[in-house]
């Protein structure tokens, strides 16, 4: 499967646009990466826990996203575009990753 953040695949031709897939992950962020993250706040550095959480949940929606593509016969999906957000809960932090693009048949 071809995933690209481009309009269109390079050197090849979409046939049929088959329509939007989306792909979702959400992640809970356990309380010792927030308390070491808050501790690389306020001395500095990256937070390898946050990195690596955000880093699986990319994957996961992307994942998801091309089963979707798969299942609608695509070749490819196009113009992928993957967001990053936040959800404050009572119990904690939530870390959200969507992933959406245009399923296409290639030539």
């Amino acid at each position: 499967m071809i995933v690209t953040t481009t309009p269109q695949v390079p050197g090849r031709e979409a046939a049929e646009p088959l329509g939007i897939v989306a792909g979702e992950a959400i992640l809970g962020v356990n309380i010792f990466r927030d308390l070491f993250a808050g501790l690389r706040d306020i001395i500095g550095g990256r937070s390898g826990g946050y990195q690596k959480a955000l880093s699986e949940a990319r994957e996961h929606a992307l994942a998801d996203m091309e089963e979707s593509a798969r299942a609608l016969g695509a070749d490819a999906v196009v113009g992928v575009d993957i967001d990053y957000e936040t959800i404050d809960t009572q119990k904690g932090a939530m870390l959200m990753v969507s992933a959406n693009g245009t399923a296409v048949r290639l030539r």
